[in-house]
């Protein structure tokens, strides 16, 4: 076994394994805080589950934007540049708008009226909502013409 191979296990199983572990255990201690009723402790457990769940996710992305090429292949930065693009366009903005929509009914519904600030209204949630679907169709759009226009014109 080489050097490279073994740091890659290790990574692997750092991030695959011990890191989603550790997130759940902080996440249940969170729980535990937060039944108890020490709020001002809870939070922090489980901020710290997010970040090792992050860890492990982020992991998986790394590898998945750049895992598709061959190391040597001269295409492997574009490639990596083209599928978080993708990603961002197809999982992220969309799921992001109906975040914006969710939020926005709920407020139009008034269930955040004591706390509601005067620029927190319901209609900038569903223009944010109306700008990541078009952001997203728009890059869609540009994939489109570019996969059309690889062929060349007849």
């Amino acid at each position: 076994m080489t050097f490279y191979n073994g740091l890659l296990n290790l990574t692997n199983w750092t991030g695959n394994v011990i890191m989603p572990a550790l997130g759940g255990l902080f996440i249940a201690i969170a729980v535990i805080q937060f039944a108890r009723g020490y709020h001002q402790l809870y939070s922090t457990w489980a901020w710290g589950g997010m970040f090792c769940l992050m860890v492990s996710g982020f992991l998986r992305a790394f590898e998945k934007f750049t895992g598709q090429m061959a190391w040597s292949n001269p295409d492997l930065y574009w490639n990596s540049v083209l599928n978080v693009v993708d990603w961002f366009a197809n999982v992220i903005l969309p799921v992001y708008a109906a975040f914006h929509v969710t939020i926005g009914a709920l407020k139009l519904g008034g269930l955040f009226d004591q706390y509601m600030h005067h620029q927190l209204n319901h209609v900038r949630h569903f223009l944010g909502a109306l700008a990541c679907l078009m952001a997203s169709a728009m890059l869609r759009l540009g994939e489109f013409f570019v996969a059309r226009g690889t062929g060349g014109i007849p």
